[in-house]
């Protein structure tokens, strides 16, 4: 009898250690992910505090854009950011192609939206609105089209 009390109780321990290490796991998890999406959204709000700074000193997107001799551009990224810059270009000369991104089924915009996996029409450059994953969009959008591709973090800091 005692053997099955202290069997049970070694099987309690360790069922509860388990268990709370699974729930360490993921709680660690979860906190890794939110650290990241704060991350991203900071990176966001200094970017567009960027663009205000930008505007405020009378600098614009499409003058830095008409500068390098892009006429024709696309856009990667089409949630807010991606909306603003598209409003922004559409009363300026250059014109926006399309707009890229991963969900692009399920957005509305004013101009055509592809994603990653449909083929691309030519384009002087592709503006990236996603800063966070600048690295990783760069490599996959270069194995499809040859045209510059710029983050538009950079274009703001070099306004």
């Amino acid at each position: 009898m005692k053997k099955l009390t202290i069997l049970s109780a070694l099987g309690a321990i360790a069922g509860l250690t388990i268990s709370n290490c699974i729930i360490y796991k993921k709680g660690k998890k979860k906190q890794t992910e939110l650290a990241e999406l704060a991350d991203k959204h900071k990176d966001l709000f200094l970017m567009m505090n960027q663009w205000v700074k930008t505007k405020q000193e009378g600098k614009s997107i499409d003058s830095y854009l008409k500068n390098k001799g892009y006429k024709k551009v696309a856009i990667y990224g089409m949630s807010f950011v991606g909306e603003t810059l598209l409003r922004e270009l559409k009363r300026s000369e250059i014109e926006v192609k399309y707009g890229i991104d991963k969900n692009a089924k399920g957005i509305y915009a004013d101009v055509n939206l592809v994603t990653l996996e449909d083929s691309f029409d030519e384009v002087d450059a592709i503006v990236i609105t996603a800063i966070s994953y600048f690295d990783e969009i760069k490599k996959s959008i270069s194995k499809k089209i040859d045209c510059d591709i710029v983050s538009l973090e950079n274009i703001l800091y070099d306004l």
